[in-house]
């Protein structure tokens, strides 16, 4: 008994050398230790997977670059910059810089080897090689072709909230609908039918429930990306999130049966990926065809209804914007669904969908990246060496007053509109800067491929609901739960919906 005892103190004894080897190691190798930042992320990046474990990691960074600056330590070779004027450097579409591999922790594993998709990949010759015969269907000109799909959900949203509260007078937890419509919405326009989540009216099929346990998973453990490999990656048995193979299984049977029966009446993404295969069959095979469709469906859907709930709780959080929204639609005389090109008439509107996204951008950890072999001058004098990772995160970014304005943490849509006194030229200069600023969709070569789409689908939700419906929350002091898990998602804006008289 003696010597298991002494065996089993002899082991832990070990452990403990070698993790404490390992910090002590992590933290004299560290090119960054003249940054500041939390003690522990000098030796470890465990501090921040727990910080981001937590779900408010953005709460976290933003208090951090308010005390430390703008150059804050995060690991003991991640570096975190809030200055956005670095965007374009670090984001740069002229040789671009490489993911770190945080993103790998998306890919995934056939047959025991490991494959990368869209976004998960490192490799800018691939990925520039993969979207360039489909980057074009993603424009704003052409995303309006797909238009007539999101008044289909549209009209169908309506109808489901007219059945179920308006007619009965139940409060709807508006962040559960609109994340349906958002699925519903992409399904309809990727594959002409909808996965039938408004139908339902719950995740009954739990496309929502793995969606999200899936983001939980990515958004700790790419904190530390060596754990996927003991994880989700390992040969013996992946401890990983729950797969997407519903997704999978739903866009290959979809591809199988449109090639049975066909082109549709009206067009969708599958079917111009069906074109796009026969264009350049080089580049574009069945595979690509089924990763270009699981883009859509599973990237495409919940940082749209971010944006949504967004803006829907904020106008009903603030009374006069609700007001000013109001009277500004009832002025445009719109007709539901509004159309894509209503919405670009009413300036108001455009403040408020800008303000949602920068009050509450949809990604709310540090996206990476690998400074060259040349390094980093940043605008301090101070030298970021090659092969460090550089992360900025759209939480704080958004956040800059010297960008913004003042009062960055409120929600102030007029700060995108030209002030009582201000030239043009100053408000266009003043605009402007914000728009280089803008990294609620990313940045360069890898910018959101879906940006126009989600703002189409975005614009005429708000519209359209304010347009059609009274809408207030079912109490003033509401408050929503906001879960920041790669994802800033929401829960909670339980709200009371009525006919507006004489919409």
């Amino acid at each position: 008994m003696s010597y298991l005892v002494d065996t089993v103190l002899n082991l832990a004894l070990s452990a403990v050398v070698l993790v404490l080897s390992t910090f002590l190691w992590n933290y004299l190798r560290s090119p960054l230790k003249s940054f500041p930042g939390p003690a522990p992320a000098s030796f470890t990046n465990i501090w921040r997977l727990v910080d981001v474990f937590k779900g408010r990691c953005d709460i976290t960074q933003n208090d951090l670059h308010k005390k430390l600056g703008p150059a804050v330590r995060m690991g003991p070779n991640v570096l975190s910059l809030s200055d956005p004027s670095m965007v374009g450097k670090v984001f740069t579409t002229r040789n671009p810089w490489k993911k770190s591999n945080m993103y790998m922790i998306n890919d995934v594993m056939v047959n025991g080897v490991r494959v990368s998709n869209l976004f998960s990949t490192r490799s800018e010759e691939w990925h520039s090689t993969s979207i360039r015969p489909i980057k074009s269907l993603y424009s704003m000109t052409k995303v309006q072709d797909f238009e007539h799909h999101v008044d289909t959900t549209l009209n169908f949203l309506m109808q489901k909230l007219e059945e179920r509260f308006i007619n009965t007078g139940k409060p709807c937890d508006m962040a559960d609908y609109l994340l349906y419509f958002a699925w519903d919405a992409m399904s309809q326009i990727t594959f002409g039918k909808n996965l039938g989540i408004l139908e339902a009216g719950n995740d009954d099929r739990k496309f929502l429930h793995t969606s999200s346990r899936s983001l939980d998973y990515f958004a700790s453990v790419s904190q530390m990306p060596e754990l996927d490999r003991v994880l989700d990656k390992n040969p013996v048995k992946r401890l990983g999130p729950p797969t997407f193979g519903w997704a999978i299984g739903f866009s290959v049977d979809a591809y199988t049966k449109r090639m049975a029966e066909g082109p549709p009446a009206t067009t969708d993404f599958l079917e111009k990926f069906i074109e796009t295969k026969k264009k350049h069959p080089d580049i574009v095979d069945d595979n690509m065809v089924v990763t270009y469709l699981l883009s859509n469906v599973l990237a495409g859907s919940d940082t749209t209804a971010i944006t949504m709930c967004s803006a829907m709780y904020n106008i009903l959080k603030n009374p006069k914007v609700h007001q000013r929204l109001n009277e500004e639609l009832k002025k445009a005389n719109v007709t539901v669904p509004v159309s894509w090109k209503a919405t670009q008439e009413i300036p108001y509107l455009d403040a408020i969908m800008r303000e949602a996204m920068r009050i509450h951008p949809g990604v709310g950890v540090m996206m990476e990246r690998i400074v060259p072999e040349e390094g980093l001058q940043l605008p301090d004098g101070r030298f970021v060496p090659g092969g460090a990772a550089i992360g900025m995160n759209p939480w704080v970014i958004t956040r800059d007053e010297d960008v913004f304005g003042s009062d960055t943490d409120m929600f102030i849509p007029e700060r995108w509109l030209q002030q009582a006194g201000e030239t043009d030229e100053d408000f266009e200069a003043r605009r402007n800067k914000m728009k280089v600023a803008d990294f609620v969709f990313g940045a360069g070569p890898r910018m959101c491929l879906g940006r126009y789409l989600s703002q189409l689908e975005s614009y005429k939700l708000i519209a359209t609901m304010f347009a059609q419906y009274d809408i207030e929350l079912e109490s003033p002091d509401t408050e929503w739960k906001i879960i920041n898990s790669w994802f800033v998602r929401q829960e909670n804006i339980p709200v009371i919906i009525k006919e507006k008289v004489g919409a």
